[in-house]
């Protein structure tokens, strides 16, 4: 890879920005000086500097984050946090797309990769990956009700009959659902369709991916 392309790659700056800096001499590969930004360089095995910093490399990124309520999903918002606000470097530099968002008022595991076959396979329909949720309600409902065949609402207020899900029940308030399908708020408006209300709601797994102890806010490579 050329040198310049991974400093890009890496926002540092723009190809132009990281001529300049070569040529001021605030780059090194392998502790020399370069000059040329334009040069070949292997981004895994050589050590890079600029600005006296390393420069970490990381492809083939499958993070997972525990994700807190009042985040939202997005690279960017105007309005809020997003949970790329959460990541420290290297991860800042790093092209992460997220696979399975949540909803800002959702806590729970969200999967953040760099890899787009791997994000693809994630996010495909075909692909008929459960995601299991933790549901808590505002009264006492009997979660075998959603076992049912039913219609509700998807995002764009088309009738949308649901796959049938795995309940787990817990007690007369909470029980974990796993689906496949993930549409628009799918959860809330199914609990909805039976006159209740999802007060919490928070994934804890996403296909054989586990949320397990990781504490609320942190994030680790899987």
């Amino acid at each position: 890879m050329r040198l310049d392309k991974l400093l890009v790659n890496m926002k540092y700056g723009s190809r132009k920005e990281m001529k300049a800096v070569c040529k001021n001499k605030q780059v090194t590969v392998n502790d020399e000086v370069i000059k040329d930004s334009s040069i070949n360089i292997d981004p895994v095995n050589d050590k890079i500097t600029i600005f006296g910093e390393e420069v970490i490399y990381k492809e083939n990124i499958l993070l997972m984050l525990h994700k807190p309520q009042g985040y939202v999903s997005a690279n960017k918002d105007g309005l809020h946090e997003t949970v790329f606000d959460l990541l420290e470097e290297p991860y800042t530099r790093l092209k992460l797309n997220i696979a399975g968002r949540l909803d800002i008022d959702t806590e729970g595991l969200l999967l953040l990769t760099d890899n787009g076959d791997l994000l693809h396979d994630l996010i495909s329909p075909n692909k008929n990956i459960y995601k299991t949720y933790l549901v808590r309600t505002d009264q006492k409902f009997n979660p075998d009700s959603l076992l049912k065949e039913f219609e509700i609402l998807d995002g764009k207020n088309n009738p949308y009959t649901p796959s049938k899900p795995f309940i787990e029940k817990i007690n007369d308030f909470e029980f974990y659902i796993s689906i496949k399908e993930g549409k628009y708020h799918q959860v809330k408006r199914m609990v909805e369709h039976f006159r209740r209300e999802v007060i919490y709601l928070k994934r804890v797994a996403y296909g054989d991916i586990s949320l397990g102890d990781l504490e609320i806010g942190k994030y680790r490579e899987i």
